[in-house]
Protein backbone atom coordinates (compact mmCIF):
# COMPACT_ATOMS: atom_id res chain seq x y z
CA UNK A 1 0.00 0.00 0.00
CA UNK A 2 1.20 3.53 -0.79
CA UNK A 3 1.22 6.25 1.87
CA UNK A 4 2.36 9.85 1.99
CA UNK A 5 3.60 12.06 4.80
CA UNK A 6 3.50 15.85 4.80
CA UNK A 7 4.76 18.14 7.53
CA UNK A 8 5.34 21.82 8.18
CA UNK A 9 7.01 23.27 11.27
CA UNK A 10 4.93 26.40 11.84
CA UNK A 11 1.23 26.69 12.57
CA UNK A 12 0.91 29.47 9.98
CA UNK A 13 2.44 27.34 7.20
CA UNK A 14 0.29 25.56 4.63
CA UNK A 15 0.31 21.81 3.95
CA UNK A 16 -1.64 21.93 0.69
CA UNK A 17 1.35 22.13 -1.67
CA UNK A 18 2.95 19.03 -0.13
CA UNK A 19 -0.37 17.16 -0.20
CA UNK A 20 -0.78 17.98 -3.89
CA UNK A 21 2.74 16.76 -4.66
CA UNK A 22 1.97 13.49 -2.90
CA UNK A 23 -1.29 13.08 -4.85
CA UNK A 24 0.63 13.81 -8.08
CA UNK A 25 2.82 10.81 -7.15
CA UNK A 26 -0.23 8.53 -6.94
CA UNK A 27 -0.68 8.60 -3.16
CA UNK A 28 -4.42 8.24 -2.42
CA UNK A 29 -5.71 11.24 -0.50
CA UNK A 30 -7.01 9.03 2.32
CA UNK A 31 -3.46 7.65 2.78
CA UNK A 32 -1.85 11.05 3.28
CA UNK A 33 -0.88 11.87 6.85
CA UNK A 34 -0.17 15.54 7.49
CA UNK A 35 0.68 17.64 10.51
CA UNK A 36 2.12 20.91 11.74
CA UNK A 37 4.93 19.81 14.00
CA UNK A 38 8.65 20.44 14.32
CA UNK A 39 10.94 18.02 12.51
CA UNK A 40 13.52 17.91 15.27
CA UNK A 41 11.43 15.49 17.30
CA UNK A 42 10.22 11.99 16.50
CA UNK A 43 7.18 12.37 18.76
CA UNK A 44 4.81 13.51 16.01
CA UNK A 45 1.23 12.20 16.40
CA UNK A 46 0.34 11.79 12.70
CA UNK A 47 3.70 10.22 11.91
CA UNK A 48 3.19 7.75 14.77
CA UNK A 49 -0.26 6.81 13.40
CA UNK A 50 1.19 6.19 9.95
CA UNK A 51 4.22 4.31 11.27
CA UNK A 52 2.11 1.90 13.32
CA UNK A 53 0.20 0.64 10.30
CA UNK A 54 3.13 0.22 7.90
CA UNK A 55 3.80 -3.35 6.80
CA UNK A 56 6.46 -5.06 4.70
CA UNK A 57 6.01 -4.12 1.05
CA UNK A 58 4.31 -0.78 1.79
CA UNK A 59 5.71 2.45 0.41
CA UNK A 60 6.00 5.88 2.06
CA UNK A 61 6.42 8.98 -0.09
CA UNK A 62 7.98 12.17 1.29
CA UNK A 63 8.25 15.41 -0.67
CA UNK A 64 11.70 16.30 0.70
CA UNK A 65 14.30 14.86 3.04
CA UNK A 66 13.68 17.59 5.64
CA UNK A 67 10.04 16.48 5.95
CA UNK A 68 11.35 13.25 7.48
CA UNK A 69 13.36 15.14 10.09
CA UNK A 70 15.56 18.22 10.36
CA UNK A 71 18.31 16.42 12.19
CA UNK A 72 20.61 14.06 10.30
CA UNK A 73 20.32 11.44 13.04
CA UNK A 74 16.49 11.58 13.16
CA UNK A 75 16.09 11.35 9.37
CA UNK A 76 18.62 8.53 8.93
CA UNK A 77 17.23 6.58 11.90
CA UNK A 78 13.68 6.82 10.57
CA UNK A 79 14.64 5.79 7.03
CA UNK A 80 16.83 2.90 8.21
CA UNK A 81 14.03 1.70 10.48
CA UNK A 82 11.55 1.78 7.58
CA UNK A 83 13.93 -0.06 5.27
CA UNK A 84 14.61 -2.67 7.97
CA UNK A 85 10.85 -3.26 8.17
CA UNK A 86 10.75 -3.84 4.40
CA UNK A 87 9.00 -0.51 3.72
CA UNK A 88 10.07 1.32 0.56
CA UNK A 89 10.94 5.02 0.97
CA UNK A 90 10.44 7.36 -2.00
CA UNK A 91 11.57 10.99 -1.83
CA UNK A 92 10.18 13.29 -4.53
CA UNK A 93 13.13 15.69 -4.08
CA UNK A 94 15.51 12.85 -5.03
CA UNK A 95 13.14 11.55 -7.70
CA UNK A 96 14.05 8.10 -6.44
CA UNK A 97 13.75 5.46 -3.75
CA UNK A 98 16.29 5.41 -0.92
CA UNK A 99 18.53 2.44 -1.57
CA UNK A 100 21.28 1.67 0.94
CA UNK A 101 23.07 -0.58 -1.52
CA UNK A 102 23.32 2.16 -4.17
CA UNK A 103 26.34 4.37 -3.42
CA UNK A 104 25.06 7.45 -5.28
CA UNK A 105 21.57 7.18 -3.82
CA UNK A 106 22.92 6.78 -0.31
CA UNK A 107 25.29 9.72 -0.78
CA UNK A 108 22.50 11.97 -2.13
CA UNK A 109 20.22 11.11 0.78
CA UNK A 110 22.96 11.70 3.38
CA UNK A 111 23.99 14.99 1.73
CA UNK A 112 20.41 16.30 1.74
CA UNK A 113 19.89 15.36 5.41
CA UNK A 114 23.09 17.22 6.31
CA UNK A 115 21.89 20.26 4.33
CA UNK A 116 18.46 20.12 6.04
CA UNK A 117 20.09 20.12 9.47
CA UNK A 118 22.45 22.93 8.42
CA UNK A 119 19.50 25.00 7.16
CA UNK A 120 17.64 24.44 10.45
CA UNK A 121 20.70 25.47 12.48
CA UNK A 122 21.08 28.61 10.35
CA UNK A 123 17.44 29.58 10.97
CA UNK A 124 17.85 29.07 14.73
CA UNK A 125 21.06 31.13 14.67
CA UNK A 126 19.44 33.98 12.69
CA UNK A 127 16.50 34.06 15.12
CA UNK A 128 18.87 34.20 18.09
CA UNK A 129 20.86 37.03 16.47
CA UNK A 130 17.65 38.91 15.69
CA UNK A 131 16.46 38.60 19.29
CA UNK A 132 19.84 39.72 20.64
CA UNK A 133 19.82 42.75 18.32
CA UNK A 134 16.24 43.65 19.28
CA UNK A 135 17.04 43.37 23.00
CA UNK A 136 20.10 45.61 22.60
CA UNK A 137 18.41 48.26 20.43
CA UNK A 138 14.75 48.29 21.47
CA UNK A 139 14.06 49.20 25.11
CA UNK A 140 10.44 48.01 24.71
CA UNK A 141 11.38 44.59 23.33
CA UNK A 142 10.11 41.51 25.13
CA UNK A 143 9.80 37.93 23.98
CA UNK A 144 6.55 36.09 23.70
CA UNK A 145 3.10 36.94 22.47
CA UNK A 146 2.51 40.66 21.88
CA UNK A 147 0.11 42.25 24.33
CA UNK A 148 -3.43 42.25 22.97
CA UNK A 149 -5.17 45.53 22.25
CA UNK A 150 -8.14 45.94 24.55
CA UNK A 151 -10.98 46.50 22.11
CA UNK A 152 -14.59 47.36 22.97
CA UNK A 153 -15.41 43.67 22.55
CA UNK A 154 -12.79 42.69 25.12
CA UNK A 155 -14.07 45.39 27.48
CA UNK A 156 -17.54 43.86 27.12
CA UNK A 157 -16.10 40.43 27.92
CA UNK A 158 -14.48 41.91 31.01
CA UNK A 159 -17.70 43.61 32.12
CA UNK A 160 -19.64 40.38 31.67
CA UNK A 161 -17.05 38.47 33.68
CA UNK A 162 -17.57 40.73 36.70
CA UNK A 163 -20.95 39.10 37.37
CA UNK A 164 -20.34 35.65 35.90
CA UNK A 165 -17.85 32.82 36.20
CA UNK A 166 -14.97 32.38 33.75
CA UNK A 167 -16.77 29.42 32.18
CA UNK A 168 -20.07 31.27 31.83
CA UNK A 169 -18.29 34.26 30.30
CA UNK A 170 -16.47 32.07 27.78
CA UNK A 171 -19.69 30.32 26.73
CA UNK A 172 -21.66 33.56 26.47
CA UNK A 173 -19.03 35.58 24.58
CA UNK A 174 -17.50 32.92 22.34
CA UNK A 175 -13.93 33.30 23.56
CA UNK A 176 -11.90 30.65 25.37
CA UNK A 177 -11.64 30.51 29.15
CA UNK A 178 -7.91 31.25 28.95
CA UNK A 179 -8.65 34.36 26.86
CA UNK A 180 -11.18 35.56 29.45
CA UNK A 181 -8.53 35.15 32.14
CA UNK A 182 -5.93 37.03 30.08
CA UNK A 183 -8.34 39.88 29.34
CA UNK A 184 -9.23 40.23 33.02
CA UNK A 185 -5.57 40.15 34.06
CA UNK A 186 -4.50 42.67 31.41
CA UNK A 187 -7.30 45.13 32.14
CA UNK A 188 -6.50 45.00 35.86
CA UNK A 189 -2.74 45.38 35.26
CA UNK A 190 -3.22 48.33 32.92
CA UNK A 191 -5.72 49.96 35.24
CA UNK A 192 -8.39 50.11 32.54
CA UNK A 193 -11.15 48.94 34.86
CA UNK A 194 -13.13 51.53 36.70
CA UNK A 195 -13.79 49.28 39.69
Amino acid sequence: MKFGYARVSGLSQDLEQQKQQLKDHDVPEENIYAEKFTGTTEDRPEWQKLYKQLRKGDEVVFTKVDRIGRSVKVAIDIVNDLLDKGVKVYIIQLNNYVNRSDFMGKMSFNFLTIMAEFEHDMIVDRLAQGKAYAKAHNPNYHEGRPKRTITNRYKAVYEYSLDHSIRETALATGVSESTVKRIKRQIRQEGLNNN
